[in-house]
């Protein structure tokens, strides 16, 4: 495990498998990992096996969290990579208050976007 790895370990609070992910939104993993590869959610591998693993709060009543991919297109035009982009969801903000990634969970994305937009400047 990198350095990077077990900071974005214990900053996530649970972890995903594509399987896992693919049974909740009723699809395929092959669909899961097409989400993936374009970015629409952020895979790490982890544990043991490196599995993939997708964090748990990005899935909300059996669908993507509404304002992630509009969030994560953002963080990755500014240059963010997906360990990066997953620090900066998952490190609290009291400003916010709590994580970017619980105030979308909140429906609070609007607010988690300007702020990923003011990152750019």
């Amino acid at each position: 495990m990198t350095e990077i790895d077990a900071n974005i370990d214990g900053l996530v609070p649970a972890w995903l498998t594509l399987p896992d992910i693919a049974e909740q939104l009723g699809v395929e993993v092959t669909r899961v990992r097409q989400l993936v590869k374009e970015g629409q959610l952020i895979a790490v591998r982890r544990g043991e096996n490196r599995a993939l693993h997708v964090p748990a709060d990005f899935i909300k009543d059996d669908k993507v969290v509404k304002g992630l991919v509009g969030t994560l297109t953002l963080l990755k035009d500014d240059g963010f990579t997906d360990e990066e982009m997953l620090e900066w969801l998952f490190t609290p903000d009291e400003t916010l208050p709590g994580t970017p990634a619980q105030a979308l969970r909140e429906n609070r994305g609007t607010e988690v976007k300007r702020r990923a937009q003011a990152l750019a400047v």
